[in-house]
């Protein structure tokens, strides 16, 4: 999708929900509607998880390239990334994670995402949990 203005950004975790049709998939599907960017980081988690269970990930891709933006992470992006790691290692946020709250709070949205462990981070980005 080319660069527009997001509302919000997603994390894997609820884009997956979105293609696995699980819980929570109704919520990211109108984040899509009204405009989401994913991290390169949280974009190639994806890809991954899709390509472990068989799915072509090019296809894949394919299928998602009007659905979200993908956005790259900038130098000033994995500062804060690095930040984040102290303030949210008891949660277990990995650093897709942390990338995922780095765009967002760059781009000034909310970071949506499946993961309740989120809610409990002591950080200053605003959480959507889609379930």
């Amino acid at each position: 999708m080319a660069s527009t203005e997001a509302a919000s950004v997603l994390d894997a975790s609820a884009l997956m929900a979105h293609l696995n049709e699980e819980d929570g998939a109704a919520a990211v599907r109108d984040a899509m509607e009204h405009g989401a960017a994913i991290s390169v980081a949280n974009w190639a988690e994806v890809l991954s998880k899709a390509a472990e269970v068989g799915e072509d990930p090019a296809q894949l891709a394919e299928d998602l390239r009007d659905a979200v933006t993908i956005e790259p992470l900038s130098e000033t992006d994995c500062v804060e990334i690095a930040r984040l790691r102290p303030l949210t290692i008891g949660q277990g946020l990995s650093l897709a994670d942390r990338a995922c709250l780095a765009l967002a709070a760059r781009l000034g949205v909310p970071a949506v995402t499946a993961d309740r462990a989120w809610k409990n981070a002591k950080i200053d980005a605003e959480v959507r949990l889609i379930r």
